[in-house]
């Protein structure tokens, strides 16, 4: 689903003028960038987290040139989605294969 297609979705179920709409979702969206920006997760309870993840620095190859490189350490914005919003059965499922191992 794409973003425009978010908005129509909004629009169709809530008959809140489009303008509207699309303001609310990119300042949702901006918000959330900022707040990542800031190193501050955000929580929407339901839905899921989005929170900064670190990555250690490490050693990478370029196997073309037969080189070495190191890739600093650095931040990466992550989703964490709520167990709500995983459907029931698939948990369920990854339950069951966990106690056949």
């Amino acid at each position: 689903m794409t973003k425009a297609e978010l908005v129509n979705t909004i629009v169709l179920e809530t008959g809140i003028n489009k303008k509207d709409v699309l303001a609310i979702v990119e300042s949702l969206m901006a918000e959330v960038k900022n707040a990542l920006e800031r190193e501050e997760p955000v929580y929407l309870r339901g839905f899921g987290s989005f929170i900064i993840k670190h990555r250690a620095e490490k050693t990478a190859r370029n196997i073309t040139k037969n080189t070495t490189l190191i890739v600093p350490a650095h931040n990466i914005p992550a989703f964490k989605p709520a167990k709500e919003f995983i459907k029931p059965k698939i948990r369920k499922q990854s339950q069951w294969q966990s106690q056949l191992q």
